[in-house]
């Protein structure tokens, strides 16, 4: 009955670029993770036009998974496979194609971070490096500082408005909307020398606006406006860079697990880190626990003293 049900599907029509707006108008998601499966499923339909392919079967699916593999990083496959899936459920949801990708896996990906987290004394030689002697300088010092210290991502620093800084408890506050939310429900607490480093910059640029961005861009094209993911990543990565400290596997995500690997260091508990690096699953605040034993097993250095 279900190879009937295929056959059937099948024989309506192939799959067109028409069925694939269908889908994108269908998905009920944020505007940038609409965005993103649009981008993702452009190389399917171009692999299947290139192939001359309009009624792609399972073989087919396996086929540009394979090729994927050749060319790309496991997480990039993962990421083109994913809306492949969805689109096919979709097809057979809407009884326009059957579930030819049912099943299908996209690639392995390590659980390991793909970033690494910088020592408490590589990052005090980077802030010292930092002038701030300039609003620039003032400006990339305390995004450095909230960064590292908070844990927070770059969307969570572009998020925030100087009105988002308040107090919880005793304490001097950022509130930020995080990851997938649409409210600023959350907040770290600001270190003094943090909320120090924010209120001279602020006080420099000469901001009053609660609506204001909390750090504005200094360019000339657009001076004062908000600033992107991609100014602040480029930020991050261009003081490491004039630290001395150059490598791909060093972004400014490397700021966040720095973040949550110095507060385990320091004696924070699992479940603190979690709350910290505001992270829905505690499995993921594990792998810096793992990767922390790890770094402490001195298993090397025993043999070496046996055999040196």
């Amino acid at each position: 009955m279900e190879l009937a049900l295929r056959n059937s599907l099948t024989a309506r029509q192939g799959v067109s670029t028409d069925m694939q707006a269908r889908f994108i108008a269908y998905l009920d998601a944020k505007p940038r993770t609409v965005e993103t499966y649009a981008k993702a499923l452009k190389p399917f339909f171009a692999y299947l036009a290139s192939n001359g392919i309009t009624q792609p079967t399972r073989e087919d699916i396996l086929a540009y998974r394979d090729e994927l593999k050749g060319t790309h990083k496991p997480t990039t496959v993962q990421a083109y496979i994913v809306p492949v899936r969805l689109f096919f459920q979709w097809a057979q949801q809407e009884g326009l194609y059957p579930n030819v990708a049912e099943h299908i896996k996209g690639a392995k990906i390590s659980k390991e971070h793909k970033k690494d987290a910088l020592t408490s004394g590589q990052i005090k030689t980077i802030l010292k490096d930092i002038p701030t002697g300039s609003l620039q300088g003032l400006r990339d010092y305390a995004i450095m500082a909230l960064m590292v210290t908070c844990g927070l991502r770059t969307i969570e620093v572009v998020r925030a408005d100087i009105g988002d800084l308040r107090t919880a408890g005793d304490s001097a506050a950022l509130y930020v909307q995080g990851k997938g939310q649409d409210e600023k429900n959350e907040y770290v607490k600001l270190p003094q020398p943090v909320e120090k480093a924010i209120r001279a910059y602020l006080k420099a640029r000469g901001a009053a606006d609660q609506a204001q961005p909390l750090f504005a861009s200094t360019s000339n094209n657009n001076q004062g406006e908000r600033m992107t993911t991609r100014s602040i990543s480029g930020i991050v990565k261009g003081r490491f860079t004039g630290a001395g400290y150059i490598s791909d596997r060093l972004t400014a995500h490397s700021l966040r697990h720095t973040a949550g690997t110095l507060n385990l260091l320091n004696g924070g508990t699992l479940e603190e880190t979690q709350q910290l690096l505001r992270h829905s699953n505690i499995n993921t605040t594990m792998i810096y626990l793992h990767h922390l034993e790890r770094a402490k097993n001195n298993s090397e250095a025993r043999i070496a003293a046996a055999i040196f």
